[in-house]
């Protein structure tokens, strides 16, 4: 047996999925979240017939007449697959606008249940609404319901009633089944019979005691939390705390823990090998393995610290609030408000946040917002700004809020220059998205989806980390002729032989050696490599508490066995976040983008990007600190005005083109 969830975005199904099945499918607050369908079977607590009962989580939808790719995925699936029952989720809150597409389920010959679901709201706002009638008018049970809620929200009562239906033939309210879809005439005055069969519906069984007129206090909060002008500032505001704590005071005392119990493993296992085992074995398992992966995983409680707080901003309703200030400046980019959110999912990992592109309808904004999105640092990236933070700037709360908005900066750059290039400059895009009511958020969700992300991160760090990591050991250990490097010169392995013909390239850039261009590199393979690269090449084990480790080796820190200043970390900070993503997530740009000029255009403007934003930052950093320009000025320069000219020349040609249109149009 196959039930399928359909319903308005922001209707509550992926939540209603979860307490159904057990999973943990994303739960978000904006239209097209779920881009594809989702499968689970239903939990044991629920099954009363003893059957392989499987539920589908489909992507919201307004109407059975596609605007936008997810609402043709639901369509499809509903029409081609045929479900058993479709329960049609449905925001109590928001009945009016909810059963327009409940109208067009009822008439596919298919059993319908209509789930009421925030039916806790609806009575929280003293709205009554008449079930028993509803049901009638519609021909069609109606069940009220929680999803939040999975102990107290009648969950048994939906599943009982679906199995019961399932089979059984149901009377529309009315028949529009063999309207001739391609006059457009009778399709309208079909919408038309809808709405008024919808406004009469609600006028009878719903009963309001707070009319829509009304200002409520949400509305007073969204005056000032979405203000045109106070909007930025307190989001900006806002992601510094959240930075606050998780990278300056909770999040670096979990880590302390984590990095002791990583240290005392890294002993025991010391003292298991002994001294008759060969140093090489030795190394790679220690060093490079152990301390490689070690360093990259001390880092996990800044980062699920992190994350549960950003796990809190979204399920109260906040993130919804961000794409709307968002959207009064992206509309003048050529983009829209939806562009924000796959930026937003990019702070997670950059690949589901590309992959999220597919939900903009507009060709040109989907692959501008697949190429942007990867300049948000994800979650990849957050241990190598801990770990520079940390370091160089006493665990400054500024640095990974400034690196966020950073990002902002070159994404509103990148945006322009696109709709420059490609000649639509005066190009103006639509923005709907409904503001779901805020809401104390659920720390359950929170902590499942902290802990679901930490789980990727440690089964990265205990696969492509550690593999790149035992590499990078083993090509620093021997030379080309495979004899070990002598202690001292690993100057002469194969790791800086690879490395240094790149360290030139960094020169101007500020850290122009082997070691900080090897850690570089391999941070193209997955940016935490950066930290464990790093850990392999200068053998720190120990990045997190700084202190132990100044006593462990003779008085020196990090800093100085890096051998960097303040401006050039912050530059190789820059260069590592800026520049183009994992491998697996140009992968995802390639799918999304579907054409390859659009690809190579796309990584070469994030080189681009990252090595001018990196020379500058160090450049006139060194300048403001020390009064001189840094080293490679001459060299840098040269490179910048090339990638700079190159960018204006395909600029001129794109007004060019704009032109061309506007004379072929006013012609």
């Amino acid at each position: 047996m196959k039930i399928a969830l359909a319903g308005n975005p922001n209707s509550g199904k992926t939540t209603l999925f979860n307490a159904l099945t057990g999973q943990t499918a994303h739960v978000g607050n904006w239209a097209g979240v779920t881009v594809d369908k989702k499968e689970g079977l239903l939990k044991k607590t629920f099954n009363k017939i003893n059957a392989d009962i499987t539920v589908v989580d489909l992507p919201g939808a307004y109407s059975m007449s596609p605007f936008s790719s997810e609402e043709a995925i639901t369509r499809d699936f509903v029409k081609n697959e045929k479900p058993d029952v479709i329960l049609n989720i449905v925001d109590a809150t928001n009945l009016s606008r909810s059963l327009f597409f409940t109208t067009q389920l009822l008439e596919l010959n298919i059993p319908v249940v209509l789930v009421l679901n925030k039916s806790d709201l609806t009575k929280s706002k003293k709205t009554i609404i008449d079930t028993q009638a509803l049901s009638k008018i519609l021909g069609c049970p109606v069940v009220e319901t929680t999803s939040t809620n999975s102990f107290k929200n009648g969950l048994d009562n939906v599943v009982s009633t679906a199995v019961e239906l399932s089979g059984k033939h149901q009377t529309a309210p009315f028949d529009n089944e063999n309207i001739d879809l391609s006059n457009a005439k009778l399709v309208e005055a079909s919408d038309i019979k809808r709405f008024e069969f919808v406004k009469t519906t609600v006028a009878k069984v719903e009963h309001r005691q707070l009319k829509n007129n009304t200002q409520t206090t949400q509305d007073t909060v969204d005056r000032v939390i979405a203000n045109k002008w106070l909007g930025l500032p307190i989001f900006a505001l806002i992601m510094w705390c959240v930075f606050s704590i998780s990278q300056t005071h909770l999040g670096p005392i979990l880590a302390d823990v984590l990095v002791g119990w990583i240290d005392a493993f890294y002993g025991w296992v010391d003292g298991l090998l002994g001294s008759d085992i060969s140093p090489v074995l030795s190394a790679l398992l220690l060093d490079g393995i152990i301390g490689g992966v070690g360093a990259v995983v001390g880092f996990l409680p800044l980062i699920m610290v992190l994350f549960f707080l950003l796990a809190l901003l979204e399920d109260c309703g906040y993130m919804a609030r961000v794409a709307v200030i968002m959207d009064r400046f992206f509309k003048h980019l050529g983009l829209s408000g939806k562009s924000i959110i796959p930026m937003i999912i990019g702070t997670g990992c950059a690949i589901p946040g590309i992959m999220a592109t597919r939900t903009i309808k507009n060709e040109r904004q989907r692959r501008t917002t697949a190429m942007l999105t990867p300049f948000i640092p994800c979650g990849a990236k957050l241990p190598v700004i801990a770990l520079f933070a940390g370091v160089f700037f006493n665990d400054a709360a500024w640095v990974g809020t400034s690196m966020y908005f950073m990002g902002i900066a070159i994404i509103t750059f990148g945006a322009l220059v696109v709709m420059r290039i490609t000649g639509e400059k005066n190009s103006r895009s639509f923005f709907i998205m409904e503001l779901p009511e805020y809401r104390f958020p659920s720390i359950k969700r929170a902590v499942v989806s902290t802990l679901s992300r930490a789980k990727a991160f440690v089964i990265k760090a205990g696969t492509i980390i550690l593999l790149c990591n035992a590499v990078v050991q083993v090509m620093q250990t021997f030379n080309w002729q495979f004899e070990v490097v002598a202690e001292g010169a690993t100057g002469t392995s194969i790791l800086a032989s690879v490395a240094s013909p790149f360290a030139l390239v960094l020169v101007p850039l500020g850290f122009g050696v082997w070691q900080l261009a090897a850690a570089a590199i391999t941070g193209f393979i997955a940016k935490e490599n950066v930290v464990g690269t790093l850990a392999v090449v200068y053998g720190i084990t120990n990045f997190i508490d700084t202190e132990e480790l100044a006593l462990i080796s003779g008085g020196s820190d990090v800093a100085s066995i890096m051998g960097l200043s303040s401006v050039a970390a912050l530059s190789y900070l820059i260069f590592n976040l800026f520049t183009p993503p994992c491998f697996a997530a140009l992968g995802a740009m390639n799918a999304e983008m579907e054409d390859k000029k659009w690809l190579w255009g796309g990584v070469a403007f994030q080189f681009g990007m990252g090595y001018v934003a990196a020379f500058l930052t160090y450049q006139i950093g060194t300048l403001i600190t020390t009064g001189a320009l840094g080293q490679g000025f001459i060299y840098g320069l040269v490179v910048t005005l090339i990638l700079v000219g190159t960018l204006l020349y395909f600029m001129y040609k794109g007004d060019r083109k704009a032109e061309q249109k506007l004379n072929l149009y006013t012609a």
